[in-house]
């Protein structure tokens, strides 16, 4: 019996549901199907520039599972660069990082699981979770 997967935690979900090519008359080519996770993945190494493990942290998950799951998702995309695949972004075993915003200095950010609701920047403590 096969083990249920954690959630990865992800600070935010796109926006959009994903990217269609341009100039392809003959649309033949499967769709490609990428997970939060696997979004979340590809933007903390390619576009926030952490570092696999930093990347792993912030998912809350192993570092050889957070690199399945970002050589994942660079197949898909090579895949569909490749065939001309439209690009569409689905659920997965995510969790949402909750964000709070500072009534003093107005700052919003995010925290690290289990530790005390203050702002990082005034160290303030009147704060709110934005929704």
């Amino acid at each position: 019996m096969a083990r249920t997967k954690k959630n990865r935690l992800i600070q935010m979900a796109p926006d959009f549901g994903g990217f269609i090519p341009q100039g392809i008359q003959n649309r033949n080519g499967k769709e490609v199907h990428i997970n939060f996770e696997e979004y979340e993945a590809l933007n903390l190494c390619d576009y926030e520039l952490l570092t696999q493990a930093e990347a792993a942290k912030m998912m809350n998950v192993s570092r050889p599972t957070f690199t399945r799951i970002y050589e994942s998702v660079r197949r898909k995309i090579a895949k569909a660069f490749i065939e001309g695949s439209p690009i569409r972004f689905e659920g997965g075993n995510v969790e949402i990082a909750s964000w709070y915003k500072c009534e003093h200095c107005k700052i919003t950010f995010t925290l690290v699981e289990n530790s005390p609701k203050v702002c990082p920047l005034c160290k303030n403590y009147i704060i709110t979770e934005n929704k």
